[in-house]
């Protein structure tokens, strides 16, 4: 299917690995110029070679950007200039029992995870009203419905996510600018691997047999999304195509929600 996003520009914050990454290649793939965004000019290049390498033809560059400090946000706006589809994509997470969060490290969560998209939304969504065409998505999380216990703070910034995107999908009522979460469930990327212990090696089907009959019994495909699912998703989202999807919450989260809506 063509999706018709051929030399549409995209930025997809925290993109050189993971969930970002794979929605960088589906993008570059579907012919849009291709923004990624790291935290360094090594971890840039690394997967601007690994994209590449998989579409040899595609229109992949890169920008630096720590979302943690405004002074780096604030100069990767001023080089943007405007954008046609923004992912707001860069999240910090980690498991940590609530009575030893401290307060510094809910700001931290809170100013990477809300704030980055929040910033980047008010700089780019009046050009993308001006022009009467332009996607937003954030890319929130089940954790953003089902509050996790081992990481509430991570929660908490999934939840403040879904309000940001419904909040500004009301403002564009009458256009072409659509604004959307995207709810990815457990999700085999970088981080998951990490927090799982399989970046250092082990059995992956035994380590999700154990994860999902304990941490995430609700699931229905019993699995771990793999991160090109979660970019198919998103790809359709950023699509002219998705035209009459706006100021909605899409899960791709393998049934762990229990709702019918």
């Amino acid at each position: 299917m063509d999706l018709k996003l051929k030399n549409k520009r995209a930025f997809i914050s925290g993109s050189t690995k993971g969930i970002g990454k794979a929605i960088a290649k589906t993008l570059a793939e579907e012919g849009a110029e291709v923004i990624i965004n790291g935290r360094s000019p090594e971890s840039i290049e690394k997967a601007k070679k690994e994209i590449l390498k998989e579409v040899p033809d595609g229109n992949v560059t890169g920008i630096v950007c720590d979302f943690s400090e405004i002074a780096t946000v604030e100069k990767l706006i001023e080089e943007l200039d405007e954008v046609d589809i923004l992912i707001n994509n860069i999240g910090v997470f980690g498991e940590t029992d609530f009575m030893e969060i401290p307060d510094s490290e809910w700001q931290r969560f809170y100013d990477v995870n809300v704030m980055s998209g929040v910033r980047l939304s008010r700089a780019f969504l009046p050009k993308m009203l001006k022009k009467d065409w332009g996607r937003i998505i954030f890319i929130s999380s089940e954790s953003g419905v089902n509050i996790p216990v081992e990481m509430v703070h991570y929660g908490m910034t999934k939840t403040a996510q879904l309000a940001i995107s419904r909040g500004l999908a009301e403002i564009t009522k009458g256009t072409n600018v659509t604004v959307n979460s995207v709810l990815p469930g457990p999700t085999f990327s970088e981080g998951v691997q990490e927090m799982t212990g399989l970046d250092e090696g082990g059995d992956r089907k035994k380590v999700e047999e154990e994860f999902f009959s304990k941490a995430r019994p609700t699931s229905l495909i019993q699995r771990f999304a793999e991160t090109q699912e979660v970019a198919n998703m998103v790809a359709y989202i950023a699509s002219p195509l998705s035209s009459a999807t706006n100021g909605a919450s899409l899960r791709v989260d393998g049934g762990v929600v229990k709702t019918i809506y």
